[in-house]
C-alpha cells in the first residue's frame, strides 16, 4: 500500500480546496487502496466542515507568531512529520507562496507535487510587489516532480513543462434536477472582494427593478464586517435577496433555483458550476481567469459574460428569465455536459499520475 501525504493549511473551513481534498482524499483511500495522511496547520482537534473518510489519518502542526517564527515552526512541523511518516509522495494544497518552497525544505527526496486551485492572479495582482511574486512561483513551480492545474486556462498562466490538467471532480450528482420553476437565483462563495459581489448586488438592483417577484439567495461565509448585507440594505434590495451560511450539503438549495451566477474576479476552477449544472442549472459567468471558460459552452448550457461587465450581466439574466423554454434547454445541456467531472473520470487520472510519479 502506497503511503501519500496530503501538505495542506486546514481542512475545518468551507472553502472549495477543502471540498475538492474531502472528495478526493477519502476517493483514494476508500477505493483506490492508498494509506492517506493529510498535514494541516493550526487545527486545534476543531472538526472538519466536510466529511473525510475515517481511513485518513491527520497531522496536526503548530505554526504561530510572527513570519519568522511562523516560518521555522512550518518547516520544522514539515520535516518532522515527513521524517517519521516516511511517505512514498507528497501533494502539496496550498495556495500560498509557503507551499512553493516544500521541495527545497525536504530537499525532494520523494516525489513532490503541486496541486493548483487558484488563478496566480489571485494573490499576485499588487503592482511590482506582485510581479516579483509572480516571477518567484513560476520558478519554484519547475521543482516540483509535476505541477498540477485544474483547466486549460490555468496551465496558460505556467509556462513550465511539469504542468499537467486534471480538473476538480463533482461532490454529488443527483438523479433529480431542478424544475427551473422557482422564480430564485442562487450564488454560493465566501463574501470577499474577489467573489465580485459589489458587481453582483449592482446588477441585481436592476434585475429585481424589472422583474420583483424573482428573488437572489447568496451562500457562503459573511464577512466580519457584513459588507454585502450592508451593501443590499444600502441599494434597498434587502427584501429580494437572502444571505445563508455555507452548508455541507448544498444539492437541495440547487435544486431549488433556477440558475447560478458567478461574478467572481478570478477562480481557480469555479467548483459551484459543475455542482449547479449536475442540478440542472444553466450557470451565467464572468469569463474571469481561470476556470469558467473551460466548463461553461456558452450559449449552450449557460452563458460567459465579460469580466466585470455588470450591464452584458444583467442583459444574461433577463434572457434566462424571460425565456423559460431556452432556459429549461440549457439546464438539460448543462446536466449532460457536466458529465465529464464525474469522480470515477476524474480520480483515475489521479491514480494515473500517482503511480507514473512513483515509477
Amino acid at each position: 500500500m502506497k503511503k501519500l501525504l496530503y501538505i495542506t493549511n486546514g481542512i475545518k473551513g468551507a472553502g472549495g480546496l477543502e471540498r475538492v481534498l474531502s472528495i478526493k482524499a477519502s476517493a483514494l483511500a476508500n477505493n483506490f487502496g492508498y494509506e492517506v495522511h493529510i498535514l494541516v496547520l493550526n487545527n486545534d482537534n476543531d472538526s472538519f466542515f466536510y466529511d473525510f473518510s475515517e481511513k485518513i489519518i491527520i497531522h496536526d502542526i503548530k505554526a504561530t507568531g510572527n513570519i519568522i517564527s511562523f516560518y521555522k515552526s512550518y518547516v520544522n512541523g514539515v520535516k518532522n512529520v515527513v521524517k517519521d511518516l516516511k511517505p512514498d509522495l507528497i501533494s502539496v494544497c496550498d495556495d500560498g507562496l509557503k507551499g512553493f518552497f516544500v521541495p527545497m525544505i525536504l530537499s525532494k527526496r520523494q516525489p513532490i507535487i503541486y496541486e493548483r486551485h487558484a488563478s496566480i492572479r489571485h494573490n499576485t495582482s499588487m503592482g511590482f510587489q506582485g510581479k516579483i511574486i509572480k516571477r518567484m512561483m513560476r520558478i519554484l513551480a519547475k521543482k516540483f516532480s509535476k505541477f498540477i492545474v485544474l483547466t486549460n486556462s490555468n496551465k496558460d498562466e505556467w509556462p513550465i513543462s511539469n504542468c499537467e490538467v486534471i480538473p476538480n471532480s463533482l461532490s454529488f450528482y443527483p438523479k433529480e434536477s431542478s424544475s427551473l420553476n422557482n422564480k430564485k437565483v442562487i450564488v454560493v462563495g465566501t463574501h470577499s472582494y474577489n467573489k465580485g459581489y459589489d458587481l453582483l448586488l449592482n446588477a441585481w438592483k436592476v434585475v429585481v427593478g424589472k422583474h420583483p417577484t424573482w428573488s437572489l439567495d447568496i451562500y457562503g461565509k459573511i464577512d466580519a464586517q457584513k459588507t454585502f448585507v450592508n451593501l443590499s440594505k444600502q441599494l434597498n434590495i434587502s427584501d429580494s435577496v437572502c444571505f445563508y451560511p455555507p452548508r455541507p450539503t448544498i444539492e437541495r438549495a440547487y435544486l431549488d433555483a433556477s440558475m447560478l451566477l458567478l461574478t467572481s474576479r478570478t477562480e481557480g476552477f469555479g467548483m459551484v458550476l459543475i455542482e449547479a449544472m449536475a442540478c440542472g442549472l444553466p450557470c451565467i459567468s464572468f469569463d474571469c481567469p481561470s476556470g469558467p471558460r473551460d466548463i461553461i459552452n456558452s450559449n449552450e448550457d449557460g452563458f460567459l459574460v465579460a469580466p466585470q461587465n455588470e450591464t452584458e450581466l444583467i442583459e444574461k439574466i433577463f434572457f434566462l428569465i424571460e425565456n423559460e423554454a431556452t432556459r429549461k434547454k440549457m439546464g438539460e445541456k448543462a446536466k449532460e455536459n457536466v458529465k465529464r467531472y464525474l469522480p470515477e473520470n476524474i480520480m483515475k487520472q489521479w491514480d494515473q499520475l500517482f503511480k507514473s510519479v512513483l515509477k
